[in-house]
């Protein structure tokens, strides 16, 4: 809008809903199936995008995530309408090898023939969709994450890049299993007899399907007192300011908010060696690497974070924010869509003359 265009929003009714209309945006509430492949509730979405990509009639659309980034482009492609899409990470189905997996691969591989850029957020995602002939390469491009905000995300000036008393150890994620949930307990439990840490879990629960922690479990953890559980908290920034170190021992992310978010306050990060993590963190610069599954691996790191001593950690801290401020701001990312915008729609407008 900054731009002079004229915006408009379509995505699940939600909290964050109204500050969309409040920025100005035109906006349409679409329910979607987040979860599940019903081709009856897809096909519906579909049809339901292309009716309001009709009545809007714009010039580009940019679309995130699976569902958007399949459906919507199908969609917008029956209208002759020019796309960028994101691929903002590869979700659960492709961490398996199923029946599942196998459609959204042919989906995408019919879908991805027509937009006119494609941004991924880590190369090894790139590189599987390249590789498995899903995409042209030279219809891709990588950006850093969706980016942070790094005036917004700033280091908690009472704490001068310093240790809390007590250490506070957070992970910051939707309560899934492949979020890594069970091996930071399982860390937890093998380190905290050596600690007096403090070990904070925030995030909702997702108990839709199979693939999230149940309520049950989690009162369980809360009730032996290995975490303590902060729910799902909209101000993000006041968990970082309450955090020594940020863990997120996830099995593969696009490129992780919370790890960008985390890096831009100042905090030393403890995170898997997997896509989509290991792009945020240098390890034994701002923060350390562990194993994939590997709830050793990752409790040994937490606890070498924890005993650095102060003038080290303080090192690490500050390289957490220098990397952000570098790498991952999200001027970055505004930059890098709107050359692209402008060059796709310059490029409409000759085929037109």
């Amino acid at each position: 809008m900054n731009c002079g265009f004229e915006v408009y929003a379509i995505s699940p009714e939600d909290e964050f809903s109204p500050e969309l209309i409040s920025a100005g945006l035109g906006y349409f509430p679409v329910n979607v199936q987040s979860k599940g492949s019903s081709m009856f509730h897809d096909i519906r979405y579909m049809l339901k995008l292309r009716s309001i990509y009709r009545r809007i009639k714009p010039d580009l659309i940019l679309h995130y995530t699976i569902k958007p980034n399949i459906y919507g482009t199908l969609a917008a492609a029956s209208l002759g309408i020019p796309v960028i899409n994101n691929v903002s990470g590869l979700g659960t189905v492709f961490l398996h090898d199923n029946f599942s997996t196998k459609i959204a691969k042919a989906l995408y591989r019919l879908a991805f023939k027509f937009p006119q850029k494609v941004f991924f957020q880590n190369e090894d995602d790139r590189s599987l969709f390249v590789r498995k002939n899903l995409i042209a390469f030279n219809k891709t491009a990588l950006i850093p994450g969706s980016g942070v905000d790094t005036e917004k995300f700033r280091p908690n000036e009472r704490k001068s890049f310093k240790k809390g008393d007590p250490f506070r150890f957070l992970l910051v994620a939707r309560l899934l299993y492949d979020k890594g949930i069970i091996e930071y307990i399982k860390a937890i439990e093998l380190i905290r007899s050596r600690t007096d840490a403090v070990f904070m879990l925030a995030g909702s629960l997702d108990e839709e399907t199979k693939l999230g922690i149940p309520a049950s479990q989690l009162e369980d953890w809360i009730n032996k007192g290995l975490i303590e559980y902060k729910g799902f908290e909209k101000n993000s920034l006041k968990l970082y300011h309450e955090a020594d170190c940020v863990v997120l021992p996830s099995y593969r992310e696009g490129t992780s908010k919370s790890l960008l978010e985390a890096a831009s306050c100042g905090i030393p990060i403890v995170t898997t060696d997997v896509p989509g993590c290991r792009e945020v963190v240098e390890d034994g610069i701002n923060g350390f690497l562990c194993k994939v599954k590997d709830p050793k691996d990752l409790g040994m790191k937490m606890e070498a974070l924890y005993n650095l001593p102060e003038e080290a950690y303080s090192k690490m801290s500050i390289k957490s924010r220098e990397k952000a401020q570098k790498q991952f701001d999200e001027k970055i990312v505004i930059k890098t869509y709107e050359t692209s915008i402008r060059q796709i729609l310059e490029e409409k407008i000759a085929q037109k003359l």
